[in-house]
């Protein structure tokens, strides 16, 4: 029943992703800008994260053509593989966290900093500002529901693309 859904609304169902996409990035500057939390370097890769998806979904919502859907589904299973490893790897640093948490650069002096070769396994390793939980609910970190969220789009990406791929047209 809830399969079906996915043939007969595939554009539907994208959209849905990009209004998830662009909630939970609503969240995340209310948590920022309310809530006063600052955000690690690898909360702001998984945030590039997001919009990716957001864009990349919002456009292939628009899409009509089979090969378009299957394409862009194919493109967002990748960006939301990409998002779901660093919220794992945060929440790995989270639950066991360095034994010296020095607080590291922030991403922009990163990126100003370093060279991009040196700058981005500075922000995959992580910091002790990425091993912080800050704010939880019902027992999980942002970093936890973050990695749910990808893996539930991706997953929803996947669907999609292997019921378009199957149908004839």
């Amino acid at each position: 029943m809830f399969l079906t859904y996915f043939d007969a609304a595939p554009r539907r169902v994208l959209a849905l992703v990009t209004a998830a996409c662009v909630a939970m990035l609503a969240f995340g500057m209310y948590l920022q800008h309310v809530v006063g939390l600052e955000p690690c370097p690898m909360c702001i890769v998984q945030r590039y994260a997001l919009i990716l998806v957001a864009v990349v979904a919002g456009i292939t919502a628009l899409a009509s053509k089979k090969g378009w859907l299957i394409t862009g589904s194919g493109l967002l299973v990748l960006l939301c593989s990409l998002g779901a490893f660093v919220a794992a790897r945060q929440s790995f640093l989270q639950w066991y966290p360095p034994e010296v948490a020095a607080c590291g650069r922030d991403l922009y002096g990163m990126i100003e900093t370093f060279p991009l070769k040196r700058a981005i396994p500075m922000i995959f390793k992580g910091s002790g500002d990425c091993s912080k939980v800050d704010w939880t609910f019902l027992g999980g970190s942002i970093a936890n529901w973050s990695f749910v969220c990808f893996v539930g789009m991706g997953l929803t990406a996947l669907v999609l693309a292997m019921r378009q791929a199957r149908t004839p047209k």
